[in-house]
């Protein structure tokens, strides 16, 4: 099924379509941010979904050593995203500026009436 044929049948609203595109954007410029060695263990365990054993067989490494590098990964991942949303949360409701100025002269102008 092609793109436009899965978005037609969605009932997915167009603003929701567009945040989840602009989420994965996110997510994976953060995992692009990870380092390599946590990046290649988290790409095959959660992207490609390879089971533990099969992420250490394919990469030559110890299968706890899967575990510690996706525990890292996921958790470098964590607190990345935490802070890109500590930075967004600023500017949720951010009143200011030029938008501040037209609100205040909207309110005087009906109190005026």
């Amino acid at each position: 099924m092609d793109v436009v044929a899965r978005i037609a049948d969605s009932s997915e609203t167009p603003d929701h379509a567009v945040a989840r595109t602009q989420i994965r954007r996110v997510l994976e410029r953060k995992v692009d941010e990870l380092p390599e060695i946590l990046r290649v263990v988290f790409v095959l365990r959660s992207v490609e979904e390879l089971s533990v054993e099969e992420t250490a067989d394919s990469l030559a490494i110890p299968q706890e050593t899967v575990r510690t590098r996706y525990f890292r990964a996921k958790g470098m991942l964590r607190e990345s995203l935490a802070k890109e949303v500590d930075f967004a949360e600023g500017d949720i409701f951010r009143f200011g500026g030029m938008h501040c100025d037209g609100v205040v002269a909207n309110v005087l102008a009906r109190l005026a009436t």
